[in-house]
């Protein structure tokens, strides 16, 4: 029996398929996400060319196709029309089906046209790595080549390592458990504060909240392998970063809001809404805590879940979770006049058809509401408002 071109010992063919998957991983991570999909950072042709080949080999995947589809997640995330939703269509069905919601939305010529612009549209993609079965039948043809039988399996590892781990575990277990740094208007989460595994991926929750960050930790502790790999080739000259996220700055807290007001704070606004709802939570656990022994409130469990939603949009919020929240918010004036002020305050920078004057009026009068509510959180987040600068 013909046992290929090398031989190793058996750590050796698993650390083989441990490098070869990495470098797909960072392929999906450094190419198809941060440089194609969101335009994070600049890469040297060369680089690009290469990522291209190699996930065409290891993976089939189609720059434009995932770019698209991913584009549109973004734009309609947590809703119908959100191409792999946990929220909508359940954990169980995107953690182990991802890879079937990604094609099937491949196919619609809409999202294409739509979400698909500024891909690679050159000879190579529509001759060569439009054809996603020759990639990965070459692949497995190396494999023997090299190992024998065992490249089989090496390659079924290789085929299932990107649906598994970026269609399955990131675009599902990613908008369901984990902890969160920001209030993002969606479920996104961090898994884990070290990205290694998935280069940085895991950092779900920091990316949705700057979605064109190259970077993609964001505390002290997070670690993104991704980064460190972007870093290096901005050395050696084979990329540019274009932008990471930017930090909180504060100034000396102005009078009256003017624009350049509302320039920071729409600049900082994760920021500010991250800060917003832990002001929501305290008063909800304060609340909670002086009503423990009123038995109309819902149990701790309940509670638990809800404080999670209560500090984001309540128009997502579960039905079942509904009746609750409102026993609360019926037994604290001081939390709903965070919630009702946190929507106005939302809704000033997602008024697209208003003037830049109106928009700093809304704002100007938002501070004067908030200095007036008799509300600490409030007065001292009105306080940071004035204070953002760029």
């Amino acid at each position: 029996m013909f046992n290929g071109l090398v031989d190793l010992p058996w750590w050796g063919y698993i650390v083989y398929t441990l490098i070869v998957t990495h470098i797909t991983i960072a392929g999906v991570t450094i190419y198809l996400h941060r440089h194609s999909a969101h335009r994070a950072l600049e890469m040297h042709p060369a680089v690009a060319h290469f990522f291209r080949f190699w996930l065409w080999l290891t993976t089939g995947m189609v720059t434009k196709q995932w770019t698209a589809i991913h584009r549109k997640h973004h734009a309609k995330c947590e809703t119908p029309d959100d191409p792999h939703s946990p929220q909508v269509l359940g954990l169980k069905k995107v953690l182990w089906e991802g890879a079937e919601l990604y094609r099937a939305e491949a196919k619609n010529d809409e999202t294409m046209k739509r979400y698909g612009a500024g891909t690679p549209d050159d000879w190579m993609e529509h001759h060569v790595y439009s054809h996603s079965v020759i990639g990965v039948s070459i692949l497995m043809i190396i494999n023997l080549t090299l190992f024998g039988p065992i490249g089989l399996t090496i390659w079924a590892v290789q085929m299932a390592w990107i649906p598994f781990w970026a269609a399955g575990v990131v675009n599902g277990v990613g908008h369901y458990y984990g902890y969160r740094n920001f209030t993002c208007p969606d479920a996104s989460t961090n898994l884990f504060p070290w990205g290694i595994i998935i280069g940085g991926e895991e950092l779900h929750n920091n990316h949705h909240a700057f979605g064109t960050s190259a970077k993609l930790s964001n505390k002290w502790y997070e670690f993104d392998i991704g980064w460190l790999y972007i870093r290096t080739l901005e050395t050696l000259g084979l990329a540019k970063v274009k932008k990471v996220a930017p930090r909180p700055k504060l100034g000396k807290e102005v009078a009256v809001v003017n624009a350049e007001t509302l320039d920071a704070v729409i600049t900082h606004r994760f920021d500010l809404m991250t800060r917003y709802g832990k002001a929501i939570r305290h008063e909800f656990a304060r609340t909670l805590e002086h009503h423990k022994r009123d038995h109309t409130l819902a149990d701790k469990k309940t509670m638990r879940q809800a404080s999670r939603w209560v500090a984001g949009d309540l128009d997502q919020m579960p039905v079942e979770l509904r009746q609750p929240v409102d026993s609360v918010l019926a037994e604290s004036p001081a939390l709903t006049k965070l919630c009702t002020m946190r929507t106005q305050l939302v809704a000033i920078w997602e008024k697209t058809s208003a003037s830049r004057e109106q928009l700093v009026q809304s704002l100007q009068e938002w501070c004067k509401q908030a200095e007036a509510s008799g509300v600490q959180a409030l007065q001292e987040l009105s306080v940071r408002v004035r204070r953002y600068v760029i």
